[in-house]
């Protein structure tokens, strides 16, 4: 549905029923029909756990920023750059909104790619390993039993020896165990400590066992894990070779800053959408996406508008094989920039306020991504993700995830109903669009109960079908389900009044079913508050 002007509570509301907006358009996915059922997934911030894969995307642009280092490695499109899309991998029909239906599909990383196939390897070089074990200590076995002293015979001296083992089969003998890096620095400063530190004790040395304790102690001080926060916000040495500032503009309605640094950011827009989504180089231009009042009244709206127009449909019917109705024009500001939720400022809130917001990431000087969210008010959601491409060696869709959790930490100190992080869509159907669940702790919406489940119980429901209910209480309902249709609030001819009363001066054919459908879809409570047009 097109949503001209919502409220965040409203549209809080409706993303806990299962919405997502792309634009002013507002979408939901009927599950139970759909091919690849779409679960709403959202990551409770607060609780984050970095995993290593994320510490390492965090300390490679630690080092990129200190010492302009960084390997640039060729690899796939990275996770986590454009959560809209997720709609589209799974054939989700608005067709209206062809650039979501036509996008590419985000694949995973390669490294959770690799980590997969070499967990099979590493299975089957152990299921190997097992059964040259079983022959090697069966060949020991008939050794020892020729060595075995015979009555009447003298006795030789049975010499042991242990010969490197082949390549990939196990562990060599000769040589000494590993150890834990961990291990070995805890014994160099249990060392250090007792060779350099006296500790006296009301005149008294310290026995070893005591400085042992005393050692333990400090450790579980110093040693508690991270936080991202620890990894995020670490000081850069006065040479570093880059600086990276991270701001957060109003997008709608656009701010000063917004305006001021749109063309800048369009054009990183436009080269993400050529390199990484292969669009084609004659697809809308700078001057058919500019930041103008939709009225003929303004001249820079009215001078480019037959152009513009004629050069978008020219395209959508090449390359989406659009019919010209389905023609619109101004992609990336409809995409990106519009949007229906209204700005909020109130005082226990974060002091961005609420609403669409563009989040910027410059690198000395220059926008390398913007990430689109939400402010919400229990939550940070995440739209859409932008990047140079030139920056790809970052892994900048992980880590400006990263970045935006890290941000919904800190609103929760001002605003502290704001807790989670939520990621769009999660497809457990579609391989390519799993790797959302690797951010935990994480769950996922119930799509008839509308209760959050943690991911863990969600998963292996989700392997024997593609559709779950992850509620498992049977007697449980959706709480939030239409009671009364007659109290949905109704615009009609510049009028509110409730459904009850519009359907007595409606003339013509009842609209009651369509009526019933978009009530149980947005629930009780919100078909109160928002107002369904009708003509």
């Amino acid at each position: 549905m097109w949503a001209h002007s919502m409220t965040v509570q409203d549209y809080q509301d409706l993303i806990d029923r299962g919405w997502r907006r792309s634009g002013k358009y507002v979408y939901k996915p009927i599950m139970n029909q759909t091919c690849c059922p779409q679960y709403t997934i959202r990551c409770q911030a607060l609780h984050f756990q970095t995993s290593k894969s994320h510490k390492k995307v965090l300390k490679k642009m630690l080092k990129f920023l200190s010492k302009g280092d960084a390997s640039k490695v060729v690899s796939e499109e990275e996770p986590m750059d454009s959560h809209i899309e997720d709609v589209v991998a799974c054939d989700l029909a608005y067709k209206g909104e062809s650039h979501v239906s036509q996008s590419e599909l985000t694949p995973l990383s390669v490294d959770h790619t690799e980590r997969v196939e070499n967990e099979d390897q590493h299975t089957g070089e152990k299921k190997e390993e097992g059964n040259v074990q079983k022959v090697e200590s069966d060949s020991l076995q008939l050794h020892a039993d020729k060595e075995t002293p015979v009555p009447g015979e003298p006795s030789h001296s049975a010499k042991v020896v242990h010969a490197p083992p082949k390549p990939g089969k196990g562990a060599d003998l000769s040589k000494p165990l590993c150890r834990k890096a961990k291990d070995i620095r805890k014994e160099r400063k249990l060392q250090k400590l007792l060779q350099n530190q006296t500790c006296t004790v009301e005149g008294s040395q310290l026995q070893a066992a005591d400085q042992v304790f005393l050692l333990q102690n400090s450790k579980s001080k110093t040693n508690q894990p991270k936080t991202i926060e620890d990894f995020v916000f670490v000081s850069l040495p006065d040479d570093a070779q880059h600086k990276l500032e991270v701001r957060v503009v109003r997008s709608s309605p656009p701010s000063s800053q917004f305006k001021a640094t749109f063309q800048e950011s369009y054009q990183v827009y436009k080269r993400y959408q050529m390199v990484i989504h292969k669009d084609p180089p004659d697809k809308p231009t700078i001057n058919q996406v500019r930041l103008v009042p939709a009225s003929f009244e303004d001249p820079q709206f009215k001078s480019s508008f037959n152009q513009s127009a004629t050069l978008f449909a020219k395209y959508q019917m090449a390359i989406h094989k659009d019919t010209p109705s389905e023609c619109g024009e101004n992609e990336f500001t409809r995409f990106l920039c519009d949007s229906p939720l209204e700005a909020e400022n109130v005082p226990n809130g974060p002091e961005c306020g609420y609403g669409s917001f563009h989040q910027q990431y410059w690198l000395d000087g220059k926008i390398i991504a913007v990430g689109v969210i939400d402010i919400l008010p229990y939550c940070v959601s995440s739209v859409y993700l932008y990047y140079d491409p030139d920056y790809s060696f970052l892994s900048l869709g992980v880590y400006s995830a990263l970045r935006e959790i890290t941000f919904t930490r800190q609103l929760h100190e001002k605003a502290p109903d704001l807790c989670f992080y939520y990621m769009g869509f999660y497809i457990h159907s579609c391989p390519k669009m799993r790797y959302k669940g690797q951010y935990r702790p994480s769950d996922l919406l119930c799509p008839e109960t509308y209760v959050w489940t943690p991911i863990e119980q969600c998963l292996p429901l989700l392997e024997h079908s593609k559709y779950c209910r992850f509620n498992q209480d049977g007697k449980a309902v959706d709480e939030g389900r239409i009671k009364e249709l007659g109290r949905v609030r109704v615009l009609h001819k510049r009028t509110v009044m409730p459904y009850s009363v519009y359907k007595k001066r409606r003339k013509g054919p009842s609209d009651e079913a369509s009526v019933q459908q978009y009530a149980s879809l947005v629930g009780q409570t919100c078909s109160e508050r928002m107002l369904l047009f009708r003509s």
